[in-house]
């Protein structure tokens, strides 16, 4: 039977040095993705309103005629 403490040891080793091996953004970098992550959720909500809002007139107007 295998060994778990061991495995555990060798994953968490293994996950180790290949995080050090990637390269970290700096802050400005991550500075700017965090903006830039930001500004495009705040227009895909907008985008998302719009179109809900507009798509819930046309419903309204047509199930008014229809009424």
């Amino acid at each position: 039977m295998k060994n778990p403490f061991r495995s555990t040891r060798i994953f968490l080793g293994e996950m180790v040095g290949e995080l050090q091996k990637a390269t970290w953004p700096t802050k400005t970098e991550l500075r700017d993705s965090t903006i830039v992550v930001v500004v495009a959720a705040i227009i895909l909500g907008l985008f998302t309103s719009i179109s809900d809002f507009s798509l819930y007139q046309v419903v309204d107007l047509f199930t008014s005629w229809v009424s």
